[in-house]
């Protein structure tokens, strides 16, 4: 089976296309490797999926001074944009730099691949960063994914898995979050394009066939995590004596959710293929949500980060964030009747895991 996998270097999508690779199939990663957050990481994801850039450069890895990761600029080797580049670690594993929403390029890609199945993670990602950049997330969320549908379409891609997001559920208030749930109160621009993609792709199952499923996924965590994401933010922090930002006074909640669990429940989803009969209005198109089922309050996950870490956070107390919501709590019956999800990682072992190699990739502790 051939998988085309976007958003290769980001934190959900690299760990998918190295467990695609692993079990056999011919995958292609492409990312654009922007500079939404320090691409170092990135890069190194790369690496760990055997990917290096063609000038044979080292990713450099600096502790930083200040103790600000985002501080840090540093010379970094550029893939070259459109070039595939070879895995050393698995054959059949190739990636490309790329952008989703560049239309001819993406047109022509699909075209000279003919993939098999595609799994989109490429997004122009955050919540609040949709406030201040706008146009990033029509151009990535909007465009780009009309460019993944229709390269789907004209090569007769025989199903599509793609990303959506635990934020369509906006101001609901009703907990857990189904997938039945009325969904039309997002909070951001990050939520409503990840909401327009799930119309979208319905719309191109009605019309051409084409099989396709959402994942709203539900705040995932681990190691090569976002380091915009409260476990990064709150882990360098504490290990370096600052203050943490905590929103809401602390009356948050959160569905953490563990990468491998996360990686699992994708690839399962891509190797089930929604049947029209079992449809609504038989048409082939699923949205599951894929996350633990377990919330825990924000206060909670800081608790058992600082047991992990060894020292105690100091704290910041904050109003709500505009665009943030209180709660985010899924309901994974459906996931797991139809397709057999079952998160195994437990929040203490997952930020035991994530510490660990925290300290070892920012600290250099061993």
């Amino acid at each position: 089976m051939k998988v085309l996998v976007t958003g290769a270097a980001g934190f959900i999508g690299s760990r998918v296309a190295f467990e695609l690779a692993r079990r056999g199939d011919e995958v292609i990663g492409i990312d654009n490797i922007n500079n939404y957050y320090d691409p170092r990481l990135k890069y190194d994801r790369l690496v760990e999926c055997g990917i290096f850039s063609p000038v044979g450069c080292e990713i450099v890895k600096v502790k930083p001074e200040t103790g600000n990761i985002s501080e840090v600029i540093v010379e970094i080797p550029d893939l070259q944009w459109h070039k595939k580049i070879q895995s050393k670690k698995f054959s059949n594993y190739c990636f490309v730099r790329m952008d989703i929403a560049d239309r001819d390029k993406m047109k022509t890609f699909f075209t000279e691949e003919k993939f098999d199945k595609v799994v989109n993670l490429a997004a122009q990602a955050g919540v609040r960063y949709s406030i201040t950049n706008p146009y990033a997330y029509i151009d990535s969320n909007i465009v780009g994914f009309l460019n993944i549908l229709e390269g789907c379409r004209h090569t007769k891609v025989k199903y599509l898995v793609y990303a959506s997001s635990s934020s369509v559920y906006g101001l609901n208030e009703k907990v857990p979050f189904s997938e039945d749930d009325t969904v039309i109160s997002p909070v951001s621009l990050y939520a409503a394009s990840k909401k327009s993609n799930e119309l979208m792709a319905f719309a191109y199952s009605k019309l051409y066939g084409l099989p396709t499923t959402g994942l709203r996924y539900f705040t995932v965590y681990g190691p090569w995590g976002r380091p915009d994401m409260a476990p990064m933010l709150f882990a360098e922090a504490i290990s370096h004596g600052k203050v943490i930002n905590v929103f809401n006074n602390g009356d948050l909640i959160r569905d953490f959710t563990y990468i491998d669990d996360i990686v699992s429940g994708t690839i399962q989803v891509l190797d089930k293929m929604p049947d029209a009969m079992n449809c609504s209005h038989n048409v082939p198109s699923k949205v599951y949500n894929i996350g633990c089922s377990n919330p825990i309050h924000l206060m909670d996950f800081i608790c058992i980060l600082e047991r992990a870490l060894g020292r105690k956070a100091k704290m910041n107390m904050l109003p709500m964030q505009q665009g943030d919501v209180y709660q985010t709590n899924a309901d994974t019956t459906k996931l797991e009747t139809e397709v057999g999800y079952k998160p195994k990682v437990n929040l203490k072992e997952g930020i035991d895991c994530f510490v660990s190699w925290y300290k070892q990739y920012f600290l250099n502790v061993n």
